[in-house]
């Protein structure tokens, strides 16, 4: 992967995907055409008769750079009929726009010579810079209409077909722009709320420490009032609303974020959405209460794991570092290789003479990936056009390796954690005497076993992932292809496909996940330990289903506590409703002072929402990953031992009064 890398590097160059090229595949912008950033098409109704082949086979007309667009129109029989009427005219030929090594003003060609020889543009007209190309200023005034149009009409019904989708997606560039303003202008507000979130993840599993049990009852409970109030506020404001006309409309998909909370439909279908949730979370809670006992003793024990190996918190941020930087990595990579290669061009025209009637015959139909050399000063060469970069045949497929070695290593950095964390809550759980006998450095020692002993069986496990995945991907790429086919059998052939590889690869992560608790625990290699963790749940399928879906319930509800809290923090602060929450006036003071000036205030909101989820789940997976240990090495530990002297249970005391066992020895765990 990094010999790929390397050789992207040392073949590409990303400036060819940023700036546009001219007929030569010169960059407008760069180097020597620095002062020269704009690219003006001599025939643009040429490229307009291309259609969508014009994507493929590039524009069949001459492209060249200029400082700034034209912003004027201009004929060339204009001044060809001027200079046949007075000589003195060929001075206002400074008005054409010519290729580089041509000079109208000097050349001895006429203005019609000049234009069917394609040395300078026919016409151009008023033009605007639009992503590095001249853009017709007609076509501007047209998009900026439509714009206005989009934005001030409520039900759009003066708008439908093409223009109504134009509107959209150019309406969502402004929009787009105004978030990026509310993001610049609260980044530091933002921030200080995921360092919030931080901080509340963190005493959210410190606290769990001593009162795993309370937590978990007042996270359900919190959980059940956060989404009772849910549903009452949305029944309300629906309510509200229902009768107002103004408050009336379809719900559909827009950029314009106030125009949701606007409408009645959207809040009632919240007060669903919410209902819905309140009644399956009280209807498990009563029918799996005794399951959640069982669940809670669990929690408890990985609780205390993690409280006596509080470095364990930290750990989600070395694998969250090596897979940014493998993200980082292979997106240069793929940049580079899809700017690698040198230039190719195209004819994109022939003229073809008929030796018999001495007629010149020309054909309008493009003949496109026909090499040809535009370095020339014959007519063959004034055919040819710059079509793209990246001549490599072989581009193709280092672009599918580096995909697949992306799948294999982010699952490798994946399985490495999950066998350093494993590694490390096994030695809690095993050792007898809990003070006394868990190593000093548990993550550092359970790190470097990984390491030194079990590399290989990290990567097999992983790669099998990877090759699901790749599997995956190739299926969404036949299913592409196909889709201009017709073909119901096909079709119901690869959505069957797809779920099942999507059902396999859920599957292989669930018992990779066992395979490496085992690996931890016993050292053995993946095979077998794949083999012992899948007829080991085998034995204890039901118990398994019940607890892991309760304790992964659980957990989730933790998850969305935090971010609710956080969320609605975040929500009061920048929504301005301060005063009618917080009575205290310093502090309501405070919060308006320091709010900034937002086009939506709901994107900061968003932001710190969805990045109190990605922080909480990094807090949480460990969690997870120490509560799978834990009940894995439970259930080792109710068929290795029997509570004798020679055998004695590991597990907790909590967890032997539930299931009704002891130790015949007298010992302190």
């Amino acid at each position: 992967m990094i010999a790929v890398g390397a050789y992207g590097f040392s073949r590409g160059d990303p400036n060819r995907l940023l700036y546009p090229t001219d007929s030569k595949g010169n960059l407008c912008g760069q180097g020597d055409f620095k002062d020269r950033p704009n690219l003006l098409f001599f025939d643009l109704v040429a490229c307009l008769k291309m259609g969508a082949a014009v994507v493929i086979s590039g524009c069949p007309t001459t492209q060249v750079c200029v400082s700034s667009c034209p912003n004027a129109t201009w004929m060339w029989y204009s001044q060809y009929a001027a200079e046949q009427i007075s000589s003195s005219k060929k001075a206002d030929r400074d008005q054409m726009i010519c290729k580089y090594n041509v000079e109208p003003l000097t050349s001895t060609k006429t203005v019609k010579e000049l234009v069917e020889d394609e040395d300078c543009a026919p016409y151009y007209v008023s033009s605007k810079s639009i992503v590095g190309r001249c853009v017709p200023s007609a076509l501007s005034s047209m998009v900026s209409d439509l714009v206005d149009k989009y934005n001030n009409t409520v039900n759009e019904t003066d708008l439908t077909g093409g223009s109504k989708y134009m509107a959209f997606f150019l309406n969502a560039q402004e929009y787009g722009m105004k978030i990026l303003q509310d993001v610049r202008s609260s980044w530091h507000m933002i921030l200080i709320g995921l360092v919030i979130a931080m901080l509340v993840s963190f005493l959210y599993i410190v606290i769990m420490r001593w009162i795993a049990g309370l937590m978990v009852w007042i996270t359900i409970f919190l959980f059940v009032g956060l989404f009772a109030y849910g549903t009452y506020y949305s029944v309300t404001k629906y309510l509200d609303m229902k009768d107002n006309p103004d408050n009336q409309g379809n719900v559909e998909f827009t950029t314009n974020l106030d125009n949701y909370t606007n409408l009645a439909d959207t809040w009632l279908a919240l007060s669903i959405i919410c209902g819905v949730v309140l009644g399956i979370t009280l209807i498990l809670l009563i029918f799996l209460r005794k399951r959640i006992l069982i669940a809670i003793a669990v929690i408890k024990s990985a609780s205390r794991a993690v409280g006596a190996m509080i470095f364990t918190l930290f750990w989600p941020l070395i694998p969250f570092i090596l897979q940014v930087f493998l993200f980082f990595f292979w997106g240069a990579t793929a940049i580079y290789l899809a700017s690698s290669g040198s230039a190719t061009y195209s004819q994109t025209n022939s003229t073809i003479e008929n030796t018999t009637s001495g007629v010149k015959e020309t054909f309008e139909t493009v003949v496109a990936k026909i090499p040809c050399d535009p370095s020339g000063n014959d007519t063959a060469s004034s055919m040819c056009n710059f079509l793209k970069y990246g001549g490599d045949e072989y581009t193709t497929y280092l672009q599918f390796y580096q995909l697949f070695m992306l799948f294999w290593m982010m699952n490798f950095i994946v399985a490495l954690g999950q066998v350093t964390l494993a590694g490390a809550f096994a030695s809690y759980y095993w050792a007898f005497d809990k003070a006394n006998d868990l190593p000093p450095f548990p993550m550092s020692s359970s790190l470097w076993r990984a390491l030194r002993y079990h590399l290989g069986s990290i990567a097999f496990g992983s790669l099998i992932i990877a090759i699901i995945q790749i599997i995956r991907v190739i299926l969404e790429y036949v299913d592409h292809k196909l889709n201009k086919y017709d073909n119901a059998v096909v079709k119901f052939l690869l959505k069957c496909l797809k779920c099942c590889f999507w059902c396999l690869e859920k599957f292989m992560k669930f018992l990779n996940k066992n395979a490496y608790i085992l690996i931890a625990v016993y050292g053995k290699n993946f095979c077998t330990s794949a083999k012992n963790a899948f007829f080991l749940i085998l034995r204890n399928i039901v118990r398994v289903v019940v607890i892991d879906k309760v304790t992964g319930f659980l957990l989730l509800i933790g998850k969305l506590v935090i971010v609710g809290i956080v969320g609605i923090l975040a929500f009061i602060f920048f929504s301005g409703d301060a005063e009618g929450i917080v009575s205290i006036s310093s502090i309501t003071d405070y919060m308006n002072n320091y709010k900034p000036e937002l086009n939506f205030y709901l994107v900061p909101v968003i932001i710190i929402i969805v990045g109190t989820y990605v922080i909480a789940s990094g807090f949480f997976s460990v969690y997870s990953m120490g509560v799978d240990t834990v009940f894995l090495c439970f259930l080792e530990d109710l068929e290795r031992n029997d509570g004798s002297a020679e055998k004695p249970y590991y597990m907790s005391k909590d967890l032997m009064g539930l299931l009704g066992k002891t130790n015949k020895v007298d010992s302190e765990k």
